[in-house]
C-alpha cells in the first residue's frame, strides 16, 4: 500500500461507521478512495449534479444546504456528504461548500453501496444521518433531564438478604443479625419447582415481635407461618418517585425490587430519603435551616452529590448551571441573614448582588465568587461602612468556607471600590460604556451580568435597564467589546485539531472555560447588548438573539448547540474528576474524551470560531 492509502486506513479505524467494518473492507476502501482538496469558499457539491462518490471529511470544515438555501449541516473531520444523494438516484441532494480550506476522501459509488447492503450497523448510521443523530441524543437527554426519571435499580446497593419458606424463624432471626438487616425475603423452595426462587413473602422485625413473641409461637415453627404475603414490589426499571408512591399508599417501610418475579433487591424509606438529599432542591432547603457558617460549610459534600448526580443523569447544562448558581445564591442569602442577626440591623438599606456566572445561572462546581453591594445614596462612609464591612467580610469568609474562592481580581463586596451607593454605581456603568478603556471594559464583562441576591432588588433593575439603555446601539463601545471578547479563542489549529495548553500541570490538556464557555458567554454578552436583551442567561440572550435575526439564518441555532456541547463537556469531566478523587478543574485531556466527543467538541469549537468571524465583522472591531 502507499502510504496515502495506510494513512486513510488508520483514519477510517478511528472515525464512524467505518471503524466497526471488518478489515478487509476497510482495505478496499483505502485501495479505492481518492483525495480531494478545496480552497475555502469553494462549491463542493452543486444540486442535482451527479454524483458518483461518499464524501468523508478527512480535515476542514465544510457546510450543507437545503434547496431553499438554509443552512442544513455543519461538517468538520470525519463526516461525510452525498449520502443522502447516492441512496437516492445518485444526484447531489444537499449542496456542500467548503467553509475552510478542507481534505475531501472520495469512496466510490459501489464500494459505499456494497458496505451500505452488506453491513446493517453502517446503513442504520448512514439512513439516521448527523443532524438526526444529534437531535436524536439531544432528545434522550433531555428525556433523562427530569430527575423523576432515575430508575429504582439504582438504589440497590446489596444483594437481597433471602431464605426459604421451609426455614424455621429461629434460622431467619440468626441470619438477619449476621447480616444486619431488619427484613428478610422469603422464597418458594424447591418443594414448589414451578415457583422455586420467587417471592413468597417478607418478614421484618416487627413480624417477628408481633406473630411470634407475643402470641408466645416457638421459634422453631417456619418462617412461612408468621411472614407477610400481601407482598407490594416494584419492578428494577420502574422508576423511584414509583417506589416512593408505593410505599406511601401501602404504609410499608421496605419495598422489594424484582427481576420477572424474581427478587434483585430491597430497598427501605432511608434509602429514598438518601436518594432525595443529593437533590438540589433539598440542598437548598438544608442551607436556610443552618444556623452558623459551620454548619453550612458541613453541606460542602451534598452540593458536590448533587452535582454529580445531575451529570451521570444527563441533566444539560442550563439545569445543571441553574440549580448550582441557586445553591450558592441560598449559600450567599442565608450568610446575609447571620450577618444581619450578629450585627443588628442595616443602618441603611443596601442590595447585596451577584456577578458573572451566578448571575447568569451558569455556576459550575469551580468557582469563585464575584459580588459588591449597592447601598443607599444616603451612605456616610464615617456612618456606615463599618457595618457594612463586616457584613462583607463575613460573607465572602462565609462563602470561602463553603467553597467558593476568594476572587483573585477582588471583585468582591469587601473592597471599598465595590461597596458604593447607587448613584455611584450608575456613574460608573456610565463612565464605563460612554468612555470605554481596557479596564472599563474587563469591569463591564463581569458587572453587567448582575443580579440582586439581598435586600432592595429593585436596584439591581435599574442598573440593569440603564446598562440595556446606554449599551444598545453605542457602536463604540460595542465595538470595544467586541475586541475584548475575542481576545479567547477556541483551541483549533490550522487543520481543525486541538491545540493543547502548555503551562506545566496542565500540559496537554484543553482549558474548556478558558478557551469554550468563557468566550462564547463573551460573544453572546455583545449581541444581547447590541439588541437590547433583558435576559442574563446566556442560552436566553440567545433566544432573544435568534428572534432578532442578527445573525445568519441557522447560526443561531447552532451556537446554541455548541455552547451546551462544550459546557456539558466540562461538566462531565468535573463531575468524574470528583468521583475519581482527581483534581476538579476546567481542564480536559482529550484522550479521556470517546471519538464521538472529541469529533463534536471540535465541531462546537469551529461554531465559536465562526461565530467569532461574524462578531468581528459585524461590529467592525
Amino acid at each position: 500500500m502507499e502510504i496515502e492509502q495506510i494513512e486513510i486506513l488508520e483514519f477510517l479505524k478511528r472515525h464512524p461507521p467505518f471503524q466497526d467494518l471488518p478489515e478487509q473492507e476497510l482495505l478496499d476502501i483505502a485501495l479505492n478512495t481518492d483525495i480531494a482538496y478545496f480552497q475555502a469558499g469553494s462549491e463542493i457539491l452543486i444540486f442535482n449534479q451527479p454524483l458518483s462518490a461518499l464524501h468523508l471529511i478527512r480535515s476542514g470544515v465544510v457546510e450543507t444546504f437545503r434547496r431553499n438555501g438554509d443552512l442544513y449541516n455543519r461538517l468538520t473531520e470525519g463526516g461525510i456528504l452525498g449520502e443522502q444523494g447516492l441512496l437516492r438516484g445518485g444526484k447531489v441532494r444537499f449542496p456542500a461548500t467548503a467553509v475552510e480550506d478542507s481534505l475531501i476522501y472520495l469512496i466510490p459509488d459501489h464500494i459505499f453501496q456494497h458496505i451500505f447492503d452488506s453491513n446493517d450497523l453502517f446503513a442504520d448510521y448512514i439512513e439516521v444521518g448527523d443532524t438526526e443523530r444529534r437531535k436524536s441524543a439531544k432528545s434522550i437527554k433531555q428525556a433523562e433531564t427530569d430527575l423523576l426519571s432515575a430508575q429504582v435499580r439504582t438504589l440497590v446497593r446489596r444483594e437481597p438478604v433471602c431464605i426459604e419458606t421451609t426455614a424455621s424463624v429461629w434460622d431467619a432471626a440468626k441470619i438477619m443479625t449476621e447480616q444486619g438487616v431488619s427484613c428478610l425475603l422469603i422464597l418458594h423452595g424447591h418443594d414448589h419447582p414451578e415457583f422455586a426462587g420467587t417471592l413468597a413473602g417478607i418478614m421484618t422485625d416487627r413480624d417477628i415481635r408481633s406473630r411470634l413473641v407475643a402470641p408466645g409461637l416457638k421459634s422453631e415453627i417456619a418462617v412461612s407461618d408468621i411472614m407477610s404475603t400481601e407482598l407490594v414490589t416494584i419492578e428494577q426499571q420502574q422508576y423511584v418517585f414509583e417506589a416512593m408512591m408505593l410505599m406511601l399508599r401501602h404504609n410499608v417501610h421496605h419495598l422489594p425490587i424484582v427481576r420477572q418475579h424474581k427478587p434483585v433487591g430491597i430497598i427501605a424509606l432511608s434509602d429514598i430519603i438518601r436518594y432525595e438529599s443529593q437533590n438540589s432542591l433539598f440542598v437548598v432547603s438544608s442551607i436556610f435551616r443552618q444556623q452558623n457558617v459551620a454548619e453550612l460549610s458541613a453541606l460542602v459534600p451534598d452540593v458536590e452529590a448533587s452535582y454529580i448526580r445531575m451529570a451521570n443523569e444527563d441533566a444539560n447544562s442550563q439545569f445543571i448551571g441553574s440549580a448550582m448558581a441557586a445553591i450558592g445564591r441560598s449559600f450567599k442569602q442565608r450568610l446575609i441573614e447571620l450577618a444581619e442577626q450578629e450585627f443588628g440591623p442595616p443602618p441603611i438599606p443596601y442590595c447585596f448582588i451577584a456577578l458573572g456566572s451566578m448571575a447568569r445561572d451558569e455556576q459550575l462546581i469551580v468557582t469563585d465568587q464575584d459580588n459588591a453591594l449597592i447601598l443607599d445614596n444616603s451612605f456616610d462612609p464615617k456612618l456606615h461602612d463599618d457595618y457594612f464591612l463586616k457584613l462583607a467580610n463575613f460573607v465572602c469568609d462565609g462563602l470561602a468556607a463553603c467553597g467558593y474562592t476568594y476572587c483573585t481580581g477582588n471583585i468582591m463586596a469587601t473592597n471599598p471600590q465595590w461597596r458604593q451607593p447607587l448613584k455611584v454605581w450608575q456613574q460608573y456603568f456610565t463612565d464605563w460604556i460612554n468612555k470605554p478603556t481596557a479596564e472599563r471594559l474587563l469591569h463591564s464583562s463581569i458587572f453587567f451580568d448582575l443580579e440582586a441576591v439581598s435586600g432592595q432588588m429593585r436596584w439591581a433593575d435599574q442598573l440593569n435597564q440603564l446598562i440595556i439603555k446606554l449599551a444598545k446601539n453605542n457602536q463604540h463601545f460595542l465595538a470595544c467589546m467586541t475586541r475584548n471578547a475575542l481576545q479567547r479563542t477556541p483551541p483549533l489549529g490550522f487543520f481543525q485539531d486541538f491545540v493543547m495548553e502548555n503551562d506545566g500541570r496542565h500540559n496537554n490538556s484543553l482549558n474548556i472555560k478558558r478557551r469554550g464557555t468563557a468566550p462564547m458567554a463573551d460573544l453572546i454578552r455583545v449581541h444581547a447588548l447590541a439588541i437590547g436583551s433583558e435576559a442574563t442567561n446566556s442560552f436566553e440572550r440567545l433566544n432573544d438573539i435568534i428572534a432578532a435575526n442578527v445573525l445568519p439564518k441557522g447560526r443561531g441555532e447552532d451556537l446554541r448547540d455548541a455552547y451546551e456541547v462544550i459546557a456539558i463537556t466540562r461538566i462531565k469531566q468535573q463531575a468524574l474528576a470528583m468521583q475519581t478523587g482527581d483534581i476538579v478543574d476546567n481542564n480536559v485531556m482529550p484522550e479521556h474524551l470517546s471519538e464521538f466527543e472529541r469529533k463534536h467538541l471540535k465541531s462546537a469549537f469551529s461554531v465559536l470560531s465562526s461565530a467569532q468571524k461574524f462578531l468581528k465583522f459585524h461590529f467592525r472591531a
